[in-house]
C-alpha cells in the first residue's frame, strides 16, 4: 500500500514523500514536488511491483552494456569454448559502441541504429560485412541479454526481440560436375602432400567437414562395422559417419602403409609440428595447387561436403536422410538440395500414378 506525507522545506516549499509497503517486498520510496506526481509514481509503482517488473527494471538502472557483457564473456563464455574467440570480438564491438549506456536505455531503437552502422563499416578486408555477419554480432549480443533477463534478474525482456535482423542470402550450392570431379581427383593424386587425395576422397564420400576429417583418430574408425564415430562436432553432438566402399578402402590402405601415427590418421608432417606437440596435418597450400592445377574455379573445401549432398539426392536419398548423414538437427539446412532431386521426385510420383489408376478406370 502506498502512502503520501506531505512536507514543508525550510524555505516554505512543499514537498510529496511516497511510501510502498507491500508484505515480502523492500519498502520503495520517492519524493516529488507536485502531489499529482506522487500519486502517479505510487500507482505505476506499486503495478509494476505486483507484476514482477520493478525490481528488474532498478536492476537495469544499476548496471550499463558494458557491465553485462565484461560479465558475460567472464562467466558464459568459457563454456563455449569453440565460439568463445569469435564472439568475444563480436561482444567487444558492441561494447566499444554502447558499454558505457545503462541496460535501462539499450532500446531496440538504439540496437537497430548500431546494427545499421555495422553494416555499413568498412572490414579490414576493405568490404562491407555480410548479412550472415551482422546476424552473428547480433546473436552473440542476443543471447548475453537474455542470460542478463533469465539468471541475473538485470533486465525484465531482451530488446533484441524486436530488432529486425538483416535477410541472409540463400546458402551456396556448389557442388563439382563429373568432369570436375575427375579432374580435380587427378590433381590431388598427383599432389606432393601425401594426405590430400585421401582427405578428399572421404570428404567426398561421407560429407564429413574439414576438421572433422583432420582430427580423426584411429580409434574413431571401426572398420568392422564400417563406421566413423565423430566425438565433437559442429553442433556439439556425436555423430555415426558410414564408411563404406572406396574410403575405407583408401583407409585401410592408409592404415597398412606402416608409416602410420598411432593417434591422428593425417599428422602434421615435421615441417608443420608445433612446438607444443602433435597435431593434424596442414593442407591449404596442397589444396589451392590442386584446384588450380585441376582448373576448377570458385570452390572451397567446404564445398566438398555440398558435393557429398547433392550427390546424395540425386541418387535417391530424402532429405531427412541426408540431414542425418551431415549431422543436420533440422531439414533447413538441407532443403537448399531440394531443387536437384525433381528427377527422382517425378519418379516417385510417376510411380504412384501407376499403381492407382488402372488401365480399366482410365478407361
Amino acid at each position: 500500500m502506498a502512502y503520501i506525507q506531505e512536507r514543508k522545506t525550510d524555505d516554505g516549499k512543499l514537498h510529496y514523500r511516497v511510501q510502498i509497503r507491500l508484505k515480502g517486498f523492500p519498502t520503495q520510496s520517492a519524493t516529488f514536488e507536485r502531489k499529482t506526481d506522487a500519486k502517479k509514481w505510487a500507482q505505476q509503482t506499486e503495478a509494476a511491483i505486483r507484476e514482477g517488473r520493478h525490481f528488474k527494471f532498478v536492476e537495469s538502472k544499476k548496471h550499463t552494456l558494458g557491465k553485462l557483457i565484461d560479465r558475460y564473456i567472464r562467466d558464459i563464455l568459457p563454456t563455449k569454448p569453440k565460439s568463445q574467440k569469435k564472439q568475444t570480438a563480436q561482444l567487444g564491438w558492441w561494447k566499444e559502441q554502447l558499454g558505457h549506456k545503462l541496460l535501462s536505455d539499450v532500446t531496440p531503437a538504439l540496437i537497430a541504429e548500431y546494427r545499421d552502422k555495422l553494416a555499413a563499416e568498412t572490414t579490414y578486408r576493405g568490404g562491407l560485412r555480410s548479412p550472415a555477419t551482422v546476424v552473428r554480432y547480433l546473436a552473440a549480443l542476443s543471447h548475453a541479454m537474455t542470460i542478463a533477463v533469465n539468471e541475473w534478474g538485470w533486465l525484465d525482456d531482451s530488446p533484441l526481440r524486436k530488432v529486425t535482423k538483416p535477410k541472409e542470402p540463400r546458402g551456396r550450392v556448389r557442388f563439382l560436375s563429373d568432369e570436375e570431379r575427375e579432374s580435380l581427383l587427378i590433381a590431388c593424386k598427383d599432389s606432393q602432400n601425401p594426405y590430400l587425395f585421401t582427405v578428399v576422397v572421404m570428404a567426398l564420400a561421407t560429407g564429413m567437414r574439414h576438421g572433422e576429417i583432420l582430427k580423426l583418430r584411429w580409434t574413431d574408425v571401426d572398420f568392422e562395422r564400417g563406421r566413423i564415430v565423430l566425438h565433437e562436432t559442429k553442433n556439439g553432438e556425436r555423430r555415426v559417419v558410414p564408411l563404406v566402399g572406396h574410403a575405407m578402402e583408401m583407409l585401410k590402405g592408409h592404415q597398412q602403409n606402416g608409416k602410420v601415427c598411432p593417434l591422428l590418421i593425417f599428422p602434421a608432417t615435421k615441417g608443420q609440428m608445433g612446438q607444443k606437440g602433435q597435431k593434424h596435418a596442414q593442407l591449404r597450400t596442397a589444396w589451392l595447387t590442386a584446384l588450380k592445377k585441376a582448373g576448377v574455379h570458385d570452390f572451397r573445401f567446404h564445398d566438398l561436403r555440398h558435393s557429398a549432398a547433392s550427390y546424395l539426392v540425386m541418387n535417391g536419398a530424402s532429405l531427412s536422410e541426408i540431414a542425418e548423414v551431415l549431422g543436420h538437427k533440422t531439414l533447413a539446412m538441407v532443403k537448399r538440395y531440394s531443387h536437384l532431386s525433381e528427377a527422382h521426385t517425378t519418379k516417385v510420383v510417376e510411380r504412384m500414378n501407376q499403381q492407382i489408376f488402372t488401365q480399366k478406370v482410365a478407361e
